[in-house]
């Protein structure tokens, strides 16, 4: 089969096209023809270097998000056949540890992620374990599907289990026009929340606006206006995967007992704020870095049913991979990067 293989830590240089043998699958895996595979910044970071998952090795082949069809399944597996249409979880705990006993796989500490420390969908092939194989019904495009797995995933974890939101409430979501925004807007909308979008630019303010939020942009009035449309009192929930950059606006746009739900860092993960300012106001700070499959499952229920959708930025051919990281690392990209073989 063709597969991007990374073979070093740099620039899109270190990813190059390669034939290697096709997968065969264990006796509870499938193996999935690849139809769409979607960018991540886990595969910007483990190209550039840090950040890596631990049992990382080269050569490596990314791309964590992956739908497809199942050409061939082992022996003990039952729950997927030949010829199913289907997108796949990446997180795979080791079923045995507290974490995994708690149905929290993507804190295990032996924890495997498709395209991440095992191979991925930046090929024709893949072979996963079949527990983590999900159906993608006639009516959802597989493309669609593949940029669902980790930024809406991450998005429901944010917005319903950790941060508990409620219909009327006032949701602030950083990064507006990102994947994981764009889901996090949406899925607020849909539980009865009124939500704000901050975005640098004009073209993802008017996306975010599409999508139904407000939109503002970040700068030294932002607090002010988002003060101004809530009534004076600041949001219930913030949504940020940006970190150094936004938390300063995060925790000062809140209310006296607001939540701030964190999914990232991708701007930097040093911050300085005001420990008085937190327990005064009874703020509440909330790590939501790792879905549950439980959310994984409420999601694809939620997108299946309608009324939700995936903002594509763009699609590559498999081969075009390094020019696909570039566009990644652009400052005005909006939505999802999808790379077909």
């Amino acid at each position: 089969m063709r597969a991007m293989v990374q073979t070093g830590f740099g620039g899109p240089e270190v990813v190059r096209l390669r034939h290697l043998p096709d997968p065969e699958p264990g006796p509870t895996e499938a193996v999935i023809q690849v139809h769409a595979a979607a960018l991540n910044h886990l595969d910007l970071l483990q190209r550039k270097g840090p950040g890596r998952l631990p049992g990382f090795r080269l050569p490596h082949v990314a791309g964590m998000d992956v739908a497809g069809q199942v050409v061939a399944v082992g022996s003990d597996v039952t729950t997927v056949r030949p010829g199913d249409r289907v997108l796949v979880d990446p997180t795979v705990g080791c079923g045995a540890c507290p974490s995994c006993a708690d149905g929290q796989p993507g804190y295990c500490p032996r924890l495997a992620v498709v395209g991440g420390n095992r191979p991925g969908g930046f090929a024709e092939y893949v072979a996963v374990p079949a527990a983590v194989v999900h159906p993608v019904p006639a009516h959802v495009d597989l493309a669609d599907a593949a940029a669902l797995p980790t930024a809406w995933s991450l998005a429901w974890h944010a917005v319903h289990r950790v941060g508990a939101v409620r219909a009327g409430e006032w949701v602030l979501v950083q990064a507006g026009a990102s994947a994981v925004s764009i889901a996090a807007i949406q899925l607020a909308r849909r539980a009865g929340a009124r939500v704000i979008a901050v975005a640098r630019t004009e073209a993802k303010r008017a996306l975010a606006a599409d999508l139904g939020a407000d939109a503002l942009d970040l700068d030294e009035r932002t607090v002010a206006e988002v003060r101004e449309r809530t009534g004076g009192h600041g949001v219930d929930l913030v949504v940020d995967h940006v970190g150094t950059a936004t938390w300063p606006v995060s925790l000062a746009s809140l209310r006296t007992g607001g939540r701030l739900a964190l999914l990232g860092n991708t701007s930097g993960d040093q911050v300085t704020f005001s420990l008085a300012d937190v327990y005064h106001r009874g703020l509440r700070l909330l790590g939501a870095g790792a879905y549950a499959p439980a959310d994984f499952a409420a999601m694809l229920d939620a997108f299946y049913a309608g009324g939700l959708r995936v903002v594509r930025a763009t699609e590559y051919p498999l081969a075009d991979l390094p020019e696909a990281y570039a566009r990644q690392e652009s400052r005005d990209l909006v939505g999802k990067i999808l790379v077909r073989p």
